[in-house]
């Protein structure tokens, strides 16, 4: 994909809702709390400084950035280790990002009904319903980007822009 293709989908919902899914979220989270964590984070560690830099101005970008119960649970799951090695302070980081955030849900049922539920689980499912509403995706998981993009829904998989430079300005 070129510069102007993510580009381009950035100034399309720029003022629309932005959904991270749970890795880029916990990266973020870990980046808030101490950004030195994240190369020895266990689930941190396949990113770097520049990668949570470039998150943060990315999701800065938008007015409206949501969530789902489900994504939330994930990085409470994700980065309980990592609270209790800090004596529990990562958790009140966490509650300061969840205030910032639009938290939006789709029924587990149905979203176990529908086609990507079997494919992905549960969390990737509601974000797959709720792209079908017009939010962007941010995203790492190859196997999601995929699928999303197949079915012609917008969705940016963070690998691809780590490089762009309108982001790095």
């Amino acid at each position: 994909m070129t510069e102007s293709f993510y580009y381009a989908i950035f100034q399309k919902y720029r003022n629309g809702r932005l959904i991270v899914d749970a890795n880029l979220l916990l990266l973020y989270l870990v980046g808030n709390f101490n950004a030195k964590k994240i190369n020895t984070f266990k689930r941190t560690q396949n990113y770097t400084y520049d990668d949570y830099l470039m998150l943060r101005k990315f999701v800065g970008f938008f007015t409206k950035v949501v969530t789902t119960p489900n994504i939330l649970t994930e990085v409470s799951n994700l980065s309980f280790p990592l609270n209790k090695q800090n004596e529990y302070k990562v958790f009140p980081a966490f509650r300061s990002i969840i205030q910032s955030l639009t938290e939006e849900f789709v029924e587990s049922l149905a979203a176990s009904e529908a086609l990507e539920f079997t494919k992905f689980g549960l969390t990737d499912a509601v974000i797959a319903e709720l792209a079908k509403k017009d939010h962007l995706i941010l995203t790492d998981d190859f196997p999601l980007y995929n699928y999303l993009q197949l079915n012609q829904i917008d969705v940016i998989n963070f690998n691809h822009i780590r490089s762009e430079s309108w982001l790095k300005r």
